[in-house]
């Protein structure tokens, strides 16, 4: 995903400007130097990310330096750091990127960047490819943007919110968690900064998933009406049983007889089933009346369903 959005370009200049003060705001950091001059340091592992940073910060005319390194944990992934040395040059950027005013550095409000919906929607693309992440759809649905600053975060909430998505904010250690769960906001985000051929992959998937989930719904369904099913007329053949060997089914009237000998002689049918074998005809609640009839009148011998035949 990050590898696409890298490649999207903004629509105008303040779009530029825009996505690269929320990637700064995410990767970034500042360096002083001699005469108040300022640097920054920019990290990712993303060597896609890298190259757009590089690309936006090449709009200006400053001395770049990438290094690469290997990392010496588990995954052993390569880190790219792009420094740009302290210059008046680099302070009018942090300027041009609101991240300084005057001598003041501004934690994270970036209102005069985000009056465009054009920048809005680049400032949350450099968001999500500087400290983004979404959770593959066959699993639980979860998109995330993480970042030290409290005050960037808030301002990433507000304007998800802007977009009418449920965005929740939580703290993680030392960082700050905005967070998605819902898969209509999820899809509806990547639309907004621009992912449009993973907004596919991810809604072929989800399509799936959910189709995965409905079948599985409908069999539980069935299987628990169809056990249900079993277990009623196994429980009306034993009371039936019960009442051939105390009463006999002679002595019952023509209708409860009829029912009780189709249902012995048929004790795995369904009721639809048992009301194509009755010679009267009778509906499906009529079945299902008389069954009833059966039962209570075997509880009303004092049925127990551990009852023997008599010797």
């Amino acid at each position: 995903m990050k590898n696409e959005l890298a490649r999207v370009a903004g629509e105008n200049n303040c779009c530029f400007i825009a996505e690269l003060a929320s990637l700064m705001r995410m990767g970034g950091t500042m360096l002083i130097g001699g005469n108040s001059n300022l640097g920054i340091n920019f990290t990712t592992e993303n060597a896609a990310v890298a190259r757009k940073v590089l690309s936006l910060i090449k709009r200006f005319p400053l001395k770049t330096e990438v290094v690469v390194s290997r990392g010496r944990r588990l995954k052993k992934n390569n880190s790219y750091l792009i420094k740009a040395i302290p210059s008046p040059v680099v302070t009018e950027l942090l300027s041009a990127l609101g991240i300084m005013r005057g001598d003041n550095i501004n934690a994270g409000k970036d209102t005069g960047l985000l009056r465009k919906a054009c920048c809005r929607r680049a400032y949350l693309r450099g968001a999500f490819l500087g400290g983004g992440s979404v959770s593959r759809p066959e699993g639980d649905y979860h998109l995330e943007l993480v970042t030290g600053n409290p005050d960037f975060a808030k301002t990433l909430q507000r304007l998800l919110k802007a977009f009418h998505l449920p965005a929740k904010m939580t703290d993680r250690k030392q960082d700050y968690i905005i967070y998605l769960k819902d898969g209509d906001a999820i899809t509806s985000f990547l639309r907004i900064i621009g992912a449009h051929n993973a907004l596919m992959n991810f809604e072929t998937v989800r399509v799936v998933k959910e189709m995965r989930n409905q079948v599985n719904r409908l069999v539980n369904c069935e299987t628990a009406n169809l056990q249900k099913t079993v277990n009623a007329a196994v429980r009306q053949v034993e009371k039936i049983r019960f009442l051939l060997r105390r009463v006999g089914l002679d002595k019952l009237p023509p209708a409860l007889r009829e029912t009780a000998e189709i249902r012995l002689a048929y004790p795995e049918a369904t009721l639809q089933e048992l009301v194509a074998l009755m010679e009267r005809k009778v509906s499906k609640s009529g079945i299902n009346h008389r069954l009833r009839k059966l039962e209570q009148m075997a509880d009303s011998l004092d049925f127990d369903g551990n009852s023997e035949p008599a010797e």
